[in-house]
């Protein structure tokens, strides 16, 4: 009786962690690509990239521990 839910709040949760990992992927392209074309890049600018990153691939690992797979 109290385990069905797990499941359906399993799935919710990985849809919204695929979500926030879209997101943040996105994010980190845009910072990145902002760097790189920039002349002279300010310091702020390359921690937000690497501040970017760094969300992405702790949400990547996330993902990967609770083995999330993208449904078509």
């Amino acid at each position: 009786m109290f385990f069905r839910r797990k499941g359906w709040l399993r799935s919710e949760f990985d849809e919204k962690l695929l979500n926030q990992l879209n997101r943040i992927k996105t994010d980190w392209n845009n910072q990145k690509s902002l760097v790189e074309k920039s002349f002279d890049p300010s310091p702020e600018a390359i921690s937000q990239s690497k501040l970017a990153e760094a969300k992405y691939f702790f949400l990547f690992r996330e993902a990967k521990k609770r083995n999330v797979r993208v449904r078509m």
